[in-house]
C-alpha cells in the first residue's frame, strides 16, 4: 500500500490509540461530533483518558461509560437540552478531574499546541475564578506596557478526531455548512489526527473541486481516514443532516435515576456501527433529519 494511502477501518483507528492518552475531539456541542469513532472508542476497552473536548454526546458517553480520567473543555451541552445529562452526573459525582476554561482560553491552547509554543497570552480569564481553579499563571509583557494576561498553556493533543463530509485516500478533507470552529486547530494541535467522512473519494481535486475552499487542514496533519456514512449521528452535520431531537431526549431521559448507563448502552451505541445505524432508521431517516434553525 502506498504511504499516501491513509485509508484505516474505525476499528483499526481506535487501535492506534492506548489508555491514558490525551484525545482532542473536534466538532462543538451537538454539532458535527465524530460520534461513528466515539462509538468505536466505547466498544474498546480504552480507559483513562483525557478528553479535550467543546462538549457534547461525545463528552456525556465517554464519562458515563467510565473512559474519562480528566475532561478539559469549555462546556458540554446539547444546546436545545443545555447541560448534557450524562456529564452532569459524572461532574456532580466527583468522578472525572476537571479543567473548565472559557471558550476563548480553550481555542488559545489548542494554537498554542498547534504554533509549538509552551503558551499563549490573553486577557481572556482575568478578573474570573478560572485562573485560580485551573491552576494558571499569568505573565508580564516584557515591553513598556508592562501589561499582566493569562499565560494560556498548550492543549497538547495525542491524537484528534474529527468528522467531515468527505475525504480523499490522501487526507484532503471538505468539511461543508457554517460550523466547522475550530476543527483546523484540534487536528493541528495534535500528534495524530484521524478523521471519518460521509464520503471517501479516489482523488478530491477531481471529485470536488470548486469545493476546494471547504479544505480545512493540510493533509500532512491527516494520519488516518476512514468512511462513516452517518458519522456524526445523533449530532447535526449541514447541510447534509440536522441533530437528532428525539434520539437526545431518550438520551436525556435515560440519564434520570437510577442512571445506570451499563444498562442502557446498547442502545446508544449497539455492538457495531451498522447495527448503530440501523437502529436509527439508517441514512435514510438520518438524511431526512431537519436542519437546525437560530
Amino acid at each position: 500500500m502506498s504511504t499516501l494511502d491513509k485509508r484505516m477501518t474505525a476499528g483499526d483507528i481506535v487501535r492506534q490509540l492506548s489508555s491514558g492518552m490525551t484525545l482532542g475531539i473536534g466538532g462543538w456541542g451537538p454539532r458535527r461530533k465524530p460520534m461513528a469513532l466515539v462509538r468505536e472508542i466505547l466498544r474498546s476497552d480504552l480507559k483513562d483518558l483525557t478528553i479535550v473536548s467543546y462538549g457534547g454526546p461525545d463528552v456525556g458517553m465517554l464519562c458515563a461509560s467510565g473512559k474519562v480520567k480528566k475532561l478539559v473543555f469549555a462546556f458540554v451541552s446539547l444546546d436545545a437540552i443545555p447541560l448534557e445529562p450524562w456529564f452532569r452526573k459524572a461532574r456532580e459525582a466527583g468522578t472525572i478531574e476537571v479543567l473548565e476554561l472559557d471558550e476563548g482560553m480553550f481555542q488559545w491552547g489548542l494554537k498554542a499546541a498547534a504554533f509549538q509554543l509552551p503558551f499563549l497570552p490573553t486577557r481572556v480569564g482575568l478578573g474570573t475564578d478560572l485562573v485560580e481553579l485551573g491552576g494558571l499563571k499569568t505573565v508580564q509583557s516584557p515591553y513598556d506596557d508592562g501589561e499582566v494576561m493569562v499565560a494560556m498553556p498548550a492543549l497538547k493533543l495525542d491524537a484528534a478526531l474529527v468528522h467531515v463530509q468527505r475525504c480523499d485516500h490522501r487526507g484532503n478533507v471538505q468539511a461543508l455548512g457554517p460550523d466547522t470552529y475550530y476543527d483546523e486547530w484540534f487536528a493541528k494541535a495534535a500528534d495524530q489526527c484521524f478523521v471519518s467522512c460521509e464520503e471517501l473519494v479516489p482523488a478530491m481535486e477531481d471529485a470536488y473541486p470548486k469545493d476546494a475552499r471547504a479544505n480545512l487542514f493540510e493533509r500532512c496533519f491527516v494520519t488516518g481516514v476512514t468512511q462513516a456514512q452517518g458519522g456524526a449521528h445523533p449530532t447535526s452535520l449541514p447541510p447534509d443532516y440536522g441533530w437528532d431531537m428525539g434520539w437526545f431526549k431518550r438520551y436525556a431521559a435515560a440519564a434520570k435515576d437510577p442512571g445506570d448507563w451499563a444498562a442502557v448502552a446498547g442502545q446508544f451505541v449497539g455492538p457495531s456501527e451498522a447495527e448503530y445505524l440501523a437502529s436509527v432508521g439508517g441514512m435514510e431517516a438520518v438524511g431526512a433529519l431537519p436542519l437546525p434553525v437560530f
